[in-house]
């Protein structure tokens, strides 16, 4: 971290240059041919891609303090995860949830506590900016739920402060307007297991810790309890008011008087197993997987149940263990990367029936996923089952974006069996169609899923109690079915574009809910439009063209942090990446001048920092998980996007003048158009 403050120190002090474009056609196929060699080189032997996912530090804190709880500590994996977070943390002295943001208390919290707990003396100069800044925070009292229910399991933080998670909500059916199903994939495989924990409480105090130092006021019921909203009549004082009646019920669940807790108990473990079978741990995901082997504990399950050692099995999957270090991955991207690979790679020239993307086409459809999943309590159509999860095996949750990607790269490659391609390509667009939701957009697992009243609840403040429609997904699907020759007539066609019309910020931006943001939003609805065949100069797509424009920075590159979650005053603001200057680079591409001097500057950017080896650093986060909570820097990103912005504009450049005439204006350029996530 005191490197990416010189860096950025260098950064802030350097004088402002304007680059002139100084690359040739020779230098970007250059750079082209160095990054297909570059990628063809990270094939798996298994015809796959898979990038590291990089995050905070936040999971490997979690694990050293599961670890503290189970009792089974190795020191020596203890001594690199101590590395791993204090290489980390900032000069201030707290941990960040995103490269270059400020510290955040809960990463920085659960950092001190990991660091306590595996022995670092309170007293070392680092343990002691650690408790300065998680104090100047607001300490214990602001964290969220999540990382108050870890504190509780260890001791450190009264239950009854815990927002209550009732298993009793898995009872609730479609009968009742808020169910256990409207609330996202994600958020269900991670209340699941936290409902079981909530009802056993397993706490286990390591001896001699408590973290009394981080609670400004002391233990204060006054800081801790859930505080009113000020106006007497809102839904979150009504679920207030519902959390103090469920801890009273708790009582008469722990006196086995409750009238529906050994049956919500039994329902709730009994799915949690169900959804354990055909995937890579619970939802395929670091939480999830985390809360079921604590919940598997809780339960009784000893430590050989094959439950609890796959469980465990599978998380330890997840971590990179180096001779000094070992970091977290939150879950695996392997269909995700494959997808935008295959696609990169053909549009930059290599053919279809090459061998690399031939064996990646065949991998990509052996993961398709026939199994009718939990999507279809809210979509309970007749399609037949199909869809592709964003990891290796996770069959309960296919999702939209996937499907849509990898769809993208199938419709290119005929592999070895085209009748099969054609298939699989058919059942995923009928399948992934049917989620369309009532205003038009698609959301990423589920249909309408949408009940804000669900981000009211108590324990809702991960800030992912939903899986709302969103610009970018939408745009991604119309982008595809444009080349399928979609008539821009066909209601659904008409219904989405209306949605991201609608979404359009007053700048002539959109908000990127799956990527780092507005730069993210606005090339993948621009090339969803293109591939339509909009008439690309009508003034709202020009408005997003002079945005995109009015953000490039001086050395010619586009950049954009985190921080515009929290306010979109920082939009376009930020070093310039790889990923995101070839996100912009693409979408100006969209309005056919391929001597544009903005997009001439921006190819000559990606042209200028490539490394020799044909890969690009970055060290940014462009990837979003949950806004404000939770970001990711997918790193096949900084070597791939580059690769098609490249492609595209040479495409562009080689290609006559295209005029506007409806639905075909598109079809002259359709190798160089594709999305992402």
């Amino acid at each position: 971290m005191l490197a990416q403050s010189h860096r950025e120190s260098i950064l802030r002090e350097a004088p402002r240059q304007t680059y002139i474009a100084t690359h040739s056609n020779n230098d970007s196929e250059t750079a082209i041919a160095r990054s297909q060699r570059y990628l063809l080189g990270q094939q798996k032997p298994d015809g796959y891609w898979v990038g590291e996912l990089m995050v905070d530090s936040t999971l490997v804190s979690d694990t050293i303090a599961y670890h503290h709880w189970n009792g089974k500590v190795d020191p020596a994996w203890q001594r690199k995860a101590v590395n791993h977070i204090l290489s980390m943390q900032l000069p201030d002295g707290g941990w960040n949830i995103y490269y270059g943001g400020p510290a955040e208390v809960n990463a920085t919290i659960k950092a001190y506590l990991a660091l306590k707990l595996a022995g670092v003396p309170v007293t070392d100069p680092r343990m002691l900016r650690a408790r300065e800044m998680a104090l100047s925070l607001g300490g214990v009292p602001r964290l969220n739920t999540f990382s108050r229910l870890y504190l509780a399991l260890l001791g450190l933080f009264a239950w009854n402060c815990v927002p209550t998670i009732p298993c009793e909500v898995i009872l609730l059916g479609k009968w009742f307007r808020v169910n256990f199903y409207e609330m996202s994939s994600w958020s269900r495989s991670m209340l699941v297991p936290l409902a079981i924990i909530n009802h056993f409480k397993p706490t286990r105090r390591p001896n001699n810790i408590s973290l009394d130092e981080l609670y400004p006021e002391g233990h204060h019921q006054r800081d801790l309890k859930l505080a009113f909203d000020p106006e007497f009549f809102t839904w979150r004082n009504l679920f207030i008011w519902l959390d103090k009646l469920h801890k009273f019920a708790e009582w008469f669940a722990r006196n086995r008087i409750h009238p529906f807790r050994k049956r919500a108990l039994k329902k709730a473990e009994e799915w949690m197993l169900e959804r354990l079978e055909g995937t890579d741990g619970l939802a395929a995901i670091f939480p999830a997987m985390l809360n079921s082997l604590i919940a598997l504990k809780a339960l009784g399950y000893p430590d050989d149940h094959a439950e609890v050692v796959r469980a465990e099995r599978e998380l330890k999957k997840l971590e990179h263990e180096t001779a000094d270090s070992v970091r977290i991955e939150p879950c695996f991207s392997p269909v995700w990367d494959t997808a935008i690979v295959t696609i990169c790679l053909h549009e930059s020239g290599l053919p279809g029936d090459h061998p690399a993307l031939i064996e990646a086409c065949d991998w990509l459809i052996d993961k398709e996923i026939r199994f009718r999943g939990d999507w279809h309590y809210k979509n309970p159509t007749n399609v037949e089952p199909s869809g592709w999860a964003f990891e290796y095996e996770n069959k309960w949750n296919p999702d939209v974006d996937d499907t849509a990607m990898v769809l993208l790269a199938l419709r290119k490659i005929p592999t070895r069996n085209p009748a099969r391609r054609d298939a699989a390509f058919r059942r995923g667009l009928d399948w992934m169609m049917t989620f369309q939701c009532k205003d038009g957009g698609w959301g990423a697992f589920d249909k309408d899923c949408t009940k804000n009243i669900l981000e009211k609840v108590p324990f809702a403040d991960h800030n992912a109690m939903l899986d709302p429609e969103c610009a970018d997904i939408a745009a991604r699907i119309l982008e595809l079915i444009g080349y399928e020759n979609w008539s821009l007539d066909h209601p659904q066609v008409q219904k989405a574009i209306e949605f991201v019309r609608d979404r359009q910020e007053p700048d002539g931006s959109w908000y990127g809910r799956w990527g780092v943001n507005y730069i993210y939003g606005a090339w993948q609805v621009l090339r969803g439009m293109r591939a339509l065949g909009l008439d690309m100069h009508q003034p709202w797509l020009l408005k997003a063209k002079s945005w995109l424009e009015s953000v490039q920075h001086d050395d010619g590159g586009w950049g954009e942090r985190c921080n515009t979650y929290d306010d979109p005053v920082f939009k376009g603001q930020g070093p310039s990446t790889a990923s995101q200057t070839a996100w912009a680079v693409m979408g100006l591409c969209t309005f056919g001048d391929a001597q544009l001097p903005s997009l001439v500057r921006g190819v000559d950017y990606l042209v200028r920092t490539q490394n020799a080896d044909g890969s690009w650093t970055e060290l940014e986060t462009t990837g979003t998980g949950f806004p404000r909570v939770f970001y990711l820097k997918y790193d096949i990103y900084r070597n791939s996007w580059p690769l098609l912005a490249l492609a595209t504009h040479r495409t562009l450049a080689d290609q006559r003048p295209i005029k506007p005439n409806g639905h075909t204006a598109n079809r002259g350029v359709e190798n160089c158009v594709v999305g992402a996530r």
